[in-house]
């Protein structure tokens, strides 16, 4: 009985590894979705609202799901509450922030390039800086959305069947 109890436990244990796991390859590119929006209203507050870099970071945030809602949030925090430049607040809240998401080491260098351009160039220049981040992050999207529909099954499967040759090496 308690041979059985252990082996419905660890068929358990490793199948919701699997499946967090495959939450980790979904979340992906759901959050590079959020993070292209977030850009493009960025972009939208800078070019038609004319809106300081902070307060348009304030209203994302409001916007936003986590953890892109608290990145924008501390971004603007660091802007308005410390002596920084808008590069050491962009990398420094992009840290912070980083471990709560699902991104790649890719996208932080995306995004750190980006937050190097923030604030130094003028409209137009910032524009293009913003339209050329979307497209490095739309291909992230799609090479996200690739490993997502060809590992998530597998992950999963993996995860039940690995509690299941450890229930049954164990018996």
């Amino acid at each position: 009985m308690i041979k059985i109890i252990g082996a419905i436990l660890i068929i358990f244990a490793t199948t919701w590894t699997g499946f967090e796991a495959a939450k980790q390859l979904s979340e992906r590119p759901r959050q590079l979705r959020v993070l292209k929006t977030a850009l493009q209203s960025l972009e939208a507050e800078i070019m038609y609202g004319h809106t300081p870099l902070h307060e348009a970071s304030k209203r994302l945030a409001a916007q936003l799901p986590g953890p892109l809602n608290q990145f924008f949030s501390r971004f603007a925090h660091k802007l308005t509450e410390s002596e920084t430049i808008v590069r050491d607040a962009w990398e420094g809240s992009l840290k912070e922030v980083w471990g709560q998401t699902a991104f790649k080491k890719n996208e932080f260098e995306i995004m750190k390039q980006f937050g190097e351009t923030l604030g130094r160039h003028d409209r137009i220049s910032q524009q293009k800086q913003i339209l050329l981040t979307l497209t490095h992050l739309e291909r992230e999207e799609s090479e996200a959305r690739e490993k997502q529909t060809r590992y998530e099954k597998m992950v999963k499967s993996i995860g039940f069947l690995a509690g299941l040759l450890l229930s049954i090496l164990l018996m």
